[in-house]
């Protein structure tokens, strides 16, 4: 799979997608394997490396808060230390399974809110970082493409990829809009294409208030539980295809 940017995938995160994984992971170029804190299990974790290695796709950890009842998506009052021993527990797991099977993990995304934590506290960046340091070695962090998180961990000597999204609506300071707020999601396969392609050519994302938001990124996301997710990456992957 050839295509202007990185594309990549939240996967693993239902243990009922099996299907609609297997699809969206011959489309994409890397994957973002739940380890444990907002979802997955031994067998998803399996099941996902598994599929990455049969697709030749990039496969990497997508840990989060360990808050099953909130997919992760609500923001925990821990400690740097709670932060570092949670992540580093989830890393472990899906290391160990990738070990087995003969997949070599290539990159770390955090998950949700720890994702917007991590962009926006330097403490908690720090925790990321130190827990994959010591759980995985020299793999790349995934980030927020312009946020502070980036830059932090950058000067922690970390290797860093920039994230846009396909399916998220930017606010004109080039946050992502809440998902607590309406429009908040891209469900139109057209839509969802043309941001990728205006990101991926420079030309940055348009806000939902009309501003350009300038966007320099390495690779762009889709989600995989969204109702439309794959046919948002088919047209995604259309037109940022070589």
């Amino acid at each position: 799979m050839r295509y202007r940017i990185d594309i990549n995938c939240d996967m693993g995160e239902d243990e009922n997608s099996g299907s609609r994984d297997e699809a969206l992971m011959g489309l994409i170029s890397s994957a973002n394997i739940a380890c444990g804190g907002h979802a997955g299990s031994s067998e998803s974790m399996a099941r996902t490396l598994e599929a990455a290695n049969r697709y030749g796709v990039c496969a990497g950890a997508h840990p989060s808060y360990p808050d099953r009842e909130n997919f992760g998506r609500v923001r925990l009052r821990l400690s740097p230390d709670e932060i570092h021993a949670s992540v580093s527990d989830q890393l472990v797991a899906l290391r160990d399974i990738a070990r087995t099977i003969g997949t070599v993990l290539t990159h770390v995304k955090p998950h949700g809110a720890l994702y917007h934590a991590a962009m926006n506290s330097h403490d908690v960046a720090e925790a990321i970082f130190c827990a994959v340091e010591e759980s995985l070695g020299n793999v790349t962090l995934v980030g927020l493409a312009g946020a502070s998180g980036v830059a932090w961990w950058r000067q922690m000597g970390a290797s860093v990829i920039e994230e846009a999204f396909a399916d998220r609506r930017y606010e004109a300071d080039g946050s992502l809009r809440a998902r607590s707020l309406p429009d908040a999601m891209i469900e139109s396969p057209i839509r969802a294409a043309e941001q990728s392609l205006r990101i991926a050519n420079g030309l940055g994302a348009v806000s939902l208030s009309g501003e350009i938001v300038p966007i320099r990124a390495d690779t762009i996301c889709i989600h995989s539980d969204s109702a439309c997710a794959l046919e948002n990456a088919r047209a995604v992957c259309a037109a940022l295809a070589c």
